[in-house]
């Protein structure tokens, strides 16, 4: 009998719930259920005994790919291991040095993050480097073994290995790797997991891949618990890899579930037949936006996560602390703010029935926005009266600070433009503020929130297309299911580009490609299933930062001279380049999955209901998301529920169904003043 065929699931775990899709009968299939932040394993177990329930499966015969936060929270909020780091003696002091980039210009008591290894356990070790890659002093083995007893007794959990030039000379880092290897613990070292220059770079993101890797080890260890899953984690770069990687590099997972929302979205925006979007991913906690153009996701090796440097590849995203469960107040000075913080899964929104905290769900509540159908397809009823008596308490303290009554309706509005306004600055941050026309891109709102702020931030940014893909409010879910399987790899070089330069480039591509070749294979992608995707990193002699240039089959020059005048407004041909870094991103092809076309017909609203739109009371129509078809044309304003999310489209606004089941939103922004 032929073996039966792995199921897929895309798990992304969210603040307020964890969203589970899989494929069955030729069709995506998805749930929510409650997240448990405490360990939010549990939620993804009772997941996963579900579906092997509806598809009469054991753990053994699914495959999953889980887009995580855990790394993301426990940078957050501090709780990694206990750590130390081994560096070349006379740099122990480099992660509390750093850059002299100041995190606030004009705030003379701004105070940067401490680092993540206490003094007394940055510990110097004899031995030097120079640039070139010679030696100058060689690694002292006596040091080494008092090395060894001094983090045996301080009772470390992880140690990070980060010399000088190690990518030049990475030797004397395995030879101390060999050395601590009795101490059982988790090891970093810098030349394998960034072979790269810039000392404070490397070294904070090695110094985070220690921090993290016992707590990642053990939360995908309890996942898996003793049957062992056939486990994939998505990275922050837009690509999954396998859980033992993602235990031994855990840095690569710091975004990776944002990540799995910009990939889901961008295939959303391919099936409407569109390439430039900015994606708008508003969950119950945060709201993630990032701009792909030309049907590319950007990525960067010069992120900031949680106030540290991280120079492994990331997805340019850009996050606000503003969500579903924002919570709304009058601060000292008296005027209304929303979030940062989040009411979170629990206790919730007041609508959740287990608070009285005011937030932007509930505004949407006390306003009609969600048509009196609930969440989850009613799965999960909201409490209005809760959410009226919360409101009505904010609308009271508003009303006191500025003597004057606030209507619990004017309350919930002001909520709703506060929101909006801290998720404009974002969307501005990474399009206008980075030469970028929104009026040329699309807006692609997901998340459970998305599609409740979508059209009035498009109007804001003069952005006349909306796509509201399906199912929403799990895209991130489906983003971590389709995407592939990514290895990045790089390499300091620092040749200055002339002939030779190119032959020796050729050389280093080459053993990249074969080491990434090797590790497709191990993960069961044959040769054909692989596609090598090269990029250097470029700058002209005497610049301090690179440039990205990915066009490397043809005139180098030329290519990095124009992604100059691209991002800087000129180019200085007459000056030397210097080639930085060669990088290869490597690709292990999954199956794709099915887009499938919907039935042809008109879409009739499911009925009416009264809703606060624009300051007004007005009818709105009612539309069941399922029930739509291709080609049909909605009646605006409307409201259209589903089982995962929530669109709200106004009287300013059309809409119409295109073949996928996408909603192609256009709005005539001639009214809206420049």
């Amino acid at each position: 009998m032929a073996s039966r065929q792995l199921i897929r699931i895309g798990v992304d775990t969210g603040g307020t719930f964890t969203d589970f899709v899989f494929e069955r009968d030729g069709r995506l299939q998805l749930f929510k259920l409650p997240s448990t932040p405490s360990d939010p394993s549990l939620a993804i177990r009772q997941g996963l005994e579900r579906i092997c329930a509806e598809t009469d499966s054991r753990l053994d015969q699914i495959e999953v790919v889980h887009g995580t936060t855990v790394g993301t929270n426990a940078l957050l909020q501090r709780r990694g291991a206990r750590i130390a780091l081994v560096t070349t003696k006379g740099f122990e002091d480099v992660l509390a040095i750093g850059r002299q980039a100041r995190p606030e210009l004009y705030n003379l008591n701004a105070i940067k993050p401490p680092p993540l290894v206490s003094n007394e356990l940055r510990l110097g070790i004899g031995e030097r480097v120079v640039a070139s890659g010679e030696v100058l002093e060689p690694l002292d083995e006596r040091e080494l073994r008092t090395l060894v007893n001094k983090l045996k007794q301080a009772g470390v959990e992880a140690v990070a290995i980060s010399l000088l030039f190690s990518f030049l000379h990475p030797e004397h880092e395995e030879r101390i790797a060999l050395s601590l290897a009795p101490l059982d613990v988790p090891l970093s070292i810098s030349s394998r997991i960034l072979p790269e220059y810039r000392e404070y770079e490397r070294t904070s993101t090695v110094v985070i891949n220690a921090y993290l890797q016992p707590l990642m080890g053990r939360y995908l260890k309890r996942l898996s618990g003793e049957t062992k899953l056939n486990l994939r984690v998505m990275q922050s770069s837009g690509g999954s890899i396998s859980a033992d990687a993602a235990a031994i590099e855990p840095v690569r997972t710091i975004l990776s579930g944002p990540s799995g929302g910009v990939v889901g979205a961008l295939r959303a925006a391919q099936s409407a037949g569109i390439q430039n979007v900015i994606t708008f991913d508003m969950g119950g906690t945060s709201t993630d936006v990032a701009l792909c153009d030309s049907g590319a996701i950007r990525t960067t090796n010069e992120a900031t996560v949680a106030g540290l440097p991280v120079a492994v590849s990331v997805m340019d995203i850009h996050t606000v602390g503003a969500g579903g469960g924002s919570i709304a107040r009058v601060d000292e000075g008296g005027s209304l703010r929303v979030g940062p913080e989040s009411a979170g899964a629990d206790p919730g929104p007041a609508c959740y029935g287990r608070s009285l905290l005011p937030t932007v769900t509930d505004a949407h509540v006390v306003l009609g926005h969600f048509g009196g159908t609930g969440l989850l397809g009613g799965e999960f009823k909201l409490d209005e009266e809760r959410a009226r008596e919360a409101m009505q308490k904010l609308a009271d303290d508003l009303s006191r600070v500025s003597g004057k009554r606030v209507s619990i309706t004017n309350a919930a509005e002001g909520v709703l433009s506060v929101a909006n306004t801290n998720m404009e600055r974002a969307l501005r941050y990474i399009s206008v503020e980075r030469g970028h026309d929104p009026r040329q891109f699309a807006l692609l709102p997901f998340g459970g929130a998305g599609g409740l702020h979508a059209v009035e931030l498009a109007r804001a940014l003069r952005i006349p297309t909306i796509i509201a893909p399906v199912a929403p409010g799990a895209l991130s879910a489906v983003g971590v299911l389709v995407a592939d399987v990514i290895k990045d790899q790089s390499r300091t070089v620092m040749f200055t580009y002339e002939a030779k330069s190119i032959s020796k480039l050729g050389r280093v591509f080459s053993e990249l490609e074969r080491e990434a070749a090797r590790l497709l294979r191990a993960e069961g992608f044959l040769r054909s299933k692989q596609r090598h995707e090269r990029s250097l990193a470029m700058r002209y002699r005497g610049q301090s930062f690179e440039l990205e240039v990915r066009d490397t089959a043809g005139d180098l020059a030329r290519a990095f001279h124009r992604a100059h005048r691209e991002r800087y407004g000129y180019a200085q041909e007459e000056s030397e380049i210097e080639i930085v870094s060669a990088r290869l991103r490597s690709f292990g092809l999954v199956e794709k999955l099915p887009q499938r076309k919907i039935e042809t017909t008109r879409g009739k609203p499911h009925g009416n209901v009264t809703a606060h739109l624009n300051g007004r009371k007005v009818s709105v129509a009612l539309y069941k998301r399922d029930e739509l078809r291709s080609g049909a044309k909605l009646q605006t304003p409307c409201i259209v529920t589903e089982y995962s999310a929530t669109t709200l489209i106004p009287s300013e606004a059309n809409a119409r169904v295109d073949q996928f089941g996408n909603l192609i939103i256009r709005q005539d922004l001639q009214d809206v003043s420049r």
